[in-house]
């Protein structure tokens, strides 16, 4: 029987190798994407991994030399710069990943990014931060991306221990889990959710190809004799053969093009080439599980086969989809609005407790599928006024599972792109930077450790003779804990922060002159501070404050005049909203691949709806035949044809979108007791292009009907 089943498939004629053609191309794009998706998951966590490695955990004390690691961020034109400062407690201590040997004082390595930045930037703008020699380039295996930009920095075990964030390694590089961010968890693990769910199901709809006509030849075999253990053999054999070609060029696709999909900044950092990786799960997983899955949608698809020989021309309507089918999705939306007040504490609780909520929820949609589409043909017909929409919502309603199937992909991909660019778009209005050119853009400031008694004065001098500097204010810390954090002399407050409350001559001001989630304003009122003008210069320093006109060489100069002054910064010198810039960046990153994942996902949306399309059209051409004999134009078969997949499409995305927003706004409430904001308009544009898509995808199939419609197809059937 497999002998034979391999004849039909490639012997067949050219109906049959036309349909082997047609579901090896279908199962190539989709096991690719398929493999695209895994590697990428793996290019993420090994991205996060080696980000995580620049921020390790202490080790054990008395195990060989320590190495003294202390993490900190400095920033330059709003893009980070990781430093890492070390120091080899003696022969025996570990070397940082990346370098061949630990810098010694004096001595630094940075990253090739870093490299050209240093070559294309003045001196006094960046490369003076680092003094000494470079002793070359840190190799891939130390960095998240190649644009990272990272600088380690060689120093004495006595300067290094005075270092804040210092802590004594045995060992580095080993072990170090990925970053255990939950919004990060969450967003990947429904957009991996989001894209497997459309490539499984294109996968299915092309394999199902046809389904009609071989069940009427498999039928005709049974009629003969065949038992339904050999149908069955046939039918999964010839369904094998497509995939398991299929599946070879998906491979073959994956590994021609990993080198160009690892330099797409998907997460707002491209990857390495060696990122795309696929372990020998993965690998076994889509060479096995793909042709094993088309086999399996084959041998389902014959079940009325199986039953009986006549069980094809014996057609009844199928039972209609209950109410019951909601209940996943209820759940799911229970779930999570569960969580609301009961946030768990770690990250590894709060992703058991949200993503499988925004699983169920999805896989809820899958099952509610078909009974909101019987629903809307019922209304359909109910409001029809013309033959096209009647018998389009006729078959719909006898047959939703059908009309369905098809574009559950969509309803999926626009559930994924609601959620995650939902949370993102929140996350970053809530936390996102300042806005570049705003006053707030032009103060750059520093904060002081609590023993810093004074500033030198030439420091501030230095500091106002730079080109493009107003101001260089030291702001005093406030006694008044419960008060703005900084106390200042009325006559030194520049006047683009503000002024004094009259009769005041000590101001409680924040300690860069900008309240928080406030700007700088010339017209701020800032109120007294019970302290003694006598005593203001007597209290530690808490900040300084460096007021500019926002060019980036001022502020970069004073930045590095700043770092240069206290190398052993806690906070580095940074302009307000870097410090979220990093965060936002990254939350952009993540909007960026749920924009590439929901393209990628409509665009399967739209291959199975067309591969549906074709298929439906294939598998009626006697009864639209007939219909043409006895007199309806082939105008009136294509407005059916367009309805039956058009109607449910646009209803299904609305059910879709509005399922995301919802799984958003309880996620974010749970999570951070944030509202959800509503996205911007690229989110709509996307939207809009990819339905428009899928309807011209649907009007690219319906000059097909006019060719296989006429009355040979009638007498032939």
């Amino acid at each position: 029987m497999i002998r034979f089943g391999l004849r039909l498939a490639v012997a067949g004629g050219r109906e049959a190798l036309t349909r082997l053609i047609i579901i090896a191309t279908s199962v190539a794009v989709g096991a690719g994407l398929l493999l695209v998706t895994l590697a990428g998951l793996n290019a993420v966590n090994g991205q996060l991994t080696r980000y995580a490695s620049l921020y390790p955990s202490p080790s054990a004390e008395g195990i060989g030399d320590p190495l003294w690691w202390s993490t900190r961020e400095d920033y330059f034109r709003g893009e980070q710069i990781v430093r890492v400062d070390v120091a080899a407690s003696g022969p025996g201590s570990p070397t940082p990943v990346g370098v061949p040997t630990t810098p010694g004082p004096g001595e630094y390595y940075v990253s090739p990014a870093l490299t050209e930045l240093l070559e294309a930037t003045p001196a006094a703008e960046l490369a003076d931060r680092y003094p000494g020699r470079s002793l070359g380039t840190i190799g891939d295996a130390a960095l998240p991306s190649p644009d990272a930009l990272v600088v380690i920095v060689g120093h004495t075990v006595d300067d290094a221990a005075a270092l804040p964030n210092v802590r004594q390694l045995t060992s580095v590089g080993a072990d170090t889990p990925a970053l255990p961010e939950t919004v990060v968890d969450l967003i990947v693990g429904v957009i991996a959710g989001g894209l497997l769910f459309p490539v499984l199901i294109f996968i299915g709809t092309a394999t199902r190809l046809s389904a009609a006509r071989r069940e009427h030849r498999f039928a005709a075999m049974r009629l003969v004799g065949a038992t339904p253990r050999q149908i069955s053999i046939i039918a999964a054999t010839e369904a094998a053969v497509a995939a398991v070609a299929g599946t070879a060029l998906g491979f073959a696709l994956f590994y021609a093009f990993r080198g160009q999909l690892a330099a797409i900044p998907f997460t707002g950092m491209r990857f390495f080439p060696g990122d795309m990786f696929l372990r020998p799960l993965d690998v076994l997983v889509v060479a096995l599980g793909v042709p094993t899955g088309a086999a399996l949608a084959a041998w389902v698809s014959l079940r009325r086969v199986r039953i009986s020989p006549l069980g094809v021309t014996r057609r009844v309507t199928p039972r209609p989809p209950r109410a019951y089918r909601l209940i996943p999705l209820v759940l799911g939306v229970a779930e999570l609005a569960y969580f609301i007040g009961r946030r768990p504490v770690t990250s590894d609780g709060q992703t058991a407790a949200f993503l499988p909520g925004l699983l169920l929820i999805m896989a809820g949609l899958v099952l509610a599928g078909p009974w909101l589409t019987m629903v809307g043909a019922r209304v359909l017909a109910n409001r029809a006024r013309r033959p096209a929409a009647l018998i389009a919502a006729r078959r719909l309603a006898d047959n939703p599972k059908a009309g369905f199937r098809a574009i559950s992909g969509i309803m999926l991909a626009l559930f994924v792109t609601s959620v995650s660019i939902g949370v993102i778009t929140t996350i970053v209005a809530n936390r996102g930077p300042a806005q570049v050119g705003s006053t707030d853009a032009a103060t750059l400031s520093t904060g002081l450790s609590d023993d810093e008694l004074s500033v030198p004065d030439s420091l501030l001098v230095e500091l106002r003779s730079i080109p493009g500097v107003r101001s260089a204010t030291a702001v005093h810390r406030n006694p008044d804990r419960m008060a703005d954090p900084g106390v200042l002399a009325c006559t030194d407050i520049p006047a683009a922060y503000g002024r004094c409350a009259d009769g005041a001559t000590v101001a409680a001001v924040a300690h860069n002159f900008i309240p928080f989630r406030e700007s700088a304003s010339a017209t701020r009122v800032w109120p007294a501070a019970p302290v003694p003008l006598d005593d203001v210069q007597r209290l530690p320093v808490a900040s300084i404050v460096v007021g500019t006109d926002g060019s980036a060489a001022s502020l970069e100069r004073s930045r590095t005049v700043l770092s240069r002054a206290y190398p052993d910064f806690w906070s580095a010198p940074s302009v307000p909203g870097e410090f979220e810039s990093s965060f936002a960046d990254q939350l952009r990153g993540w909007q960026q691949l749920a924009n590439v994942i929901i393209v990628a996902s409509l665009g399967l949306a739209g291959c199975s709806l067309a591969v549906s399309v074709v298929g439906g059209l294939s598998e009626r051409r006697r009864p639209f035949s007939l219909l043409r004999l006895s007199g309806a134009p082939v105008r009136v078969l294509r407005r059916v044809v367009a309805l039956e997949s058009t109607v449910p499409m646009l209803a299904v995305a609305v059910v879709a979108i509005g399922m995301g927003f919802v799984a958003a706004q309880l996620f974010l409430k749970a999570q951070m007791d944030y509202m959800l904001t509503a996205p911007g308009p690229e989110f709509y544009a996307i939207v809009i292009v990819g339905l428009a898509a899928c309807l011209g995808i649907i009007a690219s199939t319906l000059p097909v009907l006019e060719r296989i419609t006429g009355p040979e197809t009638a007498r032939s059937e």
